[in-house]
């Protein structure tokens, strides 16, 4: 049977019931919301059938990206290939409004290993990292102690795409690089990390709070770490010069130790 109601009609009575408060309607079967999930099916969120939910993209899978993220870095036997394997996770955002994945620069397996946080603007246009005016303090800061990014020193950050507007990567997206980050230590195999900042500590060590850590030695990836303040954050603060320099020192030192 046709309904009587033409559309025009129908519509106008469904905005009349909006501006009443309407925002439930009655269906035929109730509906016991106070009941527990796993026996109310119709509240939780449905999972694809197996052969569909392999066709779909990675990141419309409903799959935890932590978890995805470890089986990746563990399927990496080298550097460029732990590069390909980041260049194929399609699980975190950032990789979407981003230019260039920024993965490394300086030497393979150097003494030094630098983990920074994230690109910048530079870094995210040229595709390495620590390229910006950070970068080239950075430089500075290596030469005093007789280092270098072209001899002796490897680098990279927690995260290889840019945040938006530069802002503090959120947890979730240091959690899902985590997995990425330990197997590039693994495979760079160097004695020492450098830690700068806030970001790389949290991501290394757990921790937050450079002016504590800083100078400091700890020990993570059973290699010594020594988290010093960013070359960013010496730039607007210049009298943490004097600091970074008593613990470019003690890099100094502890690369002048027997092996």
């Amino acid at each position: 049977m046709e309904s009587a109601l033409d559309h025009q009609t129908a519509r106008a009575l469904l905005e009349w019931q909006f501006e009443l408060g309407v925002t439930d309607a009655i269906g035929e079967a109730a509906v016991d919301r106070y009941e527990l999930p796993d026996a109310a099916p119709w509240l939780q969120k449905k999972r694809p059938p197996a052969r569909i939910a392999e066709s779909l993209p990675l990141a419309e899978r409903n799959e935890d990206p932590v978890r995805v993220a470890e089986a990746a870095a563990r399927g990496a036997e080298t550097l460029e290939g732990l590069r390909a394997a980041l260049g194929a996770f399609e699980l975190c955002e950032l990789k979407k409004g981003a230019r260039n994945l920024v993965f490394c620069d300086g030497v393979a397996r150097a003494r030094v290993m630098i983990i920074g946080e994230a690109p910048g603007r530079d870094e995210d246009r040229e595709g390495r990292p620590f390229v910006g005016r950070a970068g080239q303090l950075l430089d500075r800061m290596l030469a005093a102690v007789n280092l270098s990014r072209e001899a002796s020193v490897y680098i990279t950050n927690v995260l290889p795409w840019r945040p938006p507007q530069n802002r503090d990567p959120k947890p979730e997206e240091i959690a899902m690089m985590r997995p990425f980050l330990q197997r590039h230590v693994e495979l760079a195999a160097p004695e020492l990390i450098v830690l700068m900042g806030n970001i790389s500590c949290q991501a290394v060590l757990g921790k937050r709070g450079i002016t504590r850590l800083r100078g400091t030695w700890a020990e993570a990836y059973g290699r010594p770490v020594l988290p010093m303040w960013h070359p960013a954050y010496l730039l607007r603060e210049p009298i943490a010069k004097r600091e970074t320099w008593a613990d470019l020192l003690s890099l100094q030192a502890r690369l002048r130790e027997p092996s």
